[in-house]
């Protein structure tokens, strides 16, 4: 076997590292791809693909790993952990077939299509007593972790809003198959929104209720780059999301998410408080300055780099699983990626209702990362 679900000691020294199956070898698998060698707590050993060319042509690169179907990988006892690479409607399905394997299971974001489908997902894995981690693991980097710091630390008082902006014109510019954006289960909200709630919520604490409008503005999109370029893709879910989320700490947060828009000047992140303001670096990045301005100070200051793992990337939400005690809930772990995908869901309800929509679960607010140094 390898190493167990859970140690004691964030340092303590490896006893053997977490065998990872990675079911998905789209485009999002380099980045895994570019990370695990630096992290000695996790091992890749197999690869599968609902297309198994695309699996044999990762495993061709990765020495040691093997190519497999997805049955195989599934019920391979070499096998852990499986990462979850999949588009957003499969990845309830792999999670549950994994969690039935009895393997642990860390998926990309969002955990699920739908709330429903994630909750079976949890459940199924507190019975089977494996471990469910999620991204966004940004969270753990740098960037967002210094602003976790500076407000722990009452550098900017009582917190008391936030706002998250996050304007492009669409993915399918640049993405080669960007069908799934445009679908439900897609759209700016439930695609790019998992980094900014996420980051809400390591910082403010968990949400109670939202209100929520949307809207969308073209009913195809062009294909820009790749075999399909110039194809046109149907739209069928909203692709500007605004929304305002009542902390359960008091503080509002206010989303703006939109494939429909051009660009924007706003900072991807600010956090206000009574005695300062922090402009916090995109939550779809691990680093970037936090700035501090101080109630009665003459101008921004760029805060020193005081907690998260330094130099981090996609992945070490994997090695951050791995190095969690037993029986303790993962930084990136299922409990957050329900909340945040009830949140979502829950301003797209507040969209089609036009009304305020209680958010009935609760996460812990994640345990901060002190300043972490994995070399490499």
């Amino acid at each position: 076997m390898g190493q167990p679900l859970g140690t004691t000691d964030l340092e303590s020294p490896q006893e053997s590292p977490l065998r990872i199956g990675v079911v998905g070898c789209g485009n999002i698998i380099a980045a895994y791809l570019a990370t695990f060698p630096r992290l000695t707590t996790v091992k890749l050993v197999a690869v599968a693909d609902i297309d198994p060319s695309r699996a044999e042509a990762v495993a061709a690169g990765q020495p040691g790993v093997r190519a497999l179907g997805v049955d195989q990988l599934l019920a391979d006892p070499e096998v852990d952990l499986v990462l979850n690479l999949t588009i957003p409607a499969a990845h309830a399905d792999i999670a549950l077939r994994a969690v039935t394997a009895g393997k642990a299971v860390y998926g990309e974001k969002p955990l699920a299509a739908t709330t429903d489908e994630a909750r079976k997902v949890l459940e199924a894995a507190a019975a089977a007593g494996v471990v469910v981690g999620c991204a966004p693991d940004t969270v753990l980097g740098t960037g967002i972790q210094t602003a976790r710091k500076a407000i722990d630390d009452g550098l900017i008082g009582a917190p008391i809003s936030a706002t998250a902006t996050m304007v492009t014109p669409g993915h399918e510019r640049w993405h080669p198959q960007p069908d799934f954006y445009y679908v439900p289960g897609g759209g700016p909200l439930l695609d790019m929104g998992p980094y900014y709630v996420s980051a809400l919520v390591t910082l403010l604490g968990p949400v109670v209720s939202v209100i929520g409008a949307a809207s969308h503005t073209r009913g195809t999109r062009t294909i820009g780059t790749g075999p399909r370029a110039g194809e046109t893709v149907p739209v069928s879910t909203d692709t500007h999301v605004t929304g305002v989320l009542v902390h359960e700490s008091g503080a509002l947060s206010t989303l703006v998410m939109s494939f429909d828009a051009v660009a924007t000047q706003s900072a991807n992140l600010e956090i206000h408080g009574e005695t300062g303001s922090l402009v916090v670096p995109d939550p779809n990045h691990f680093d970037g300055d936090v700035k501090l301005r101080s109630l009665g100070g003459e101008g921004w200051e760029v805060l020193p780099v005081s907690a998260g793992y330094v130099g981090s990337a996609r992945g070490y939400g994997l090695h951050d699983l791995a190095r969690t005690p037993a029986g303790t809930e993962p930084r990136a772990g299922g409990e957050l990626a329900f909340h945040v995908l009830e949140v979502m869901e829950s301003v797209l309800e507040s969209a089609a209702l036009g009304q305020s929509v209680k958010v009935a679960s609760r996460c812990e607010r994640p345990e901060a990362v002190p300043l972490t140094d994995l070399g490499g």
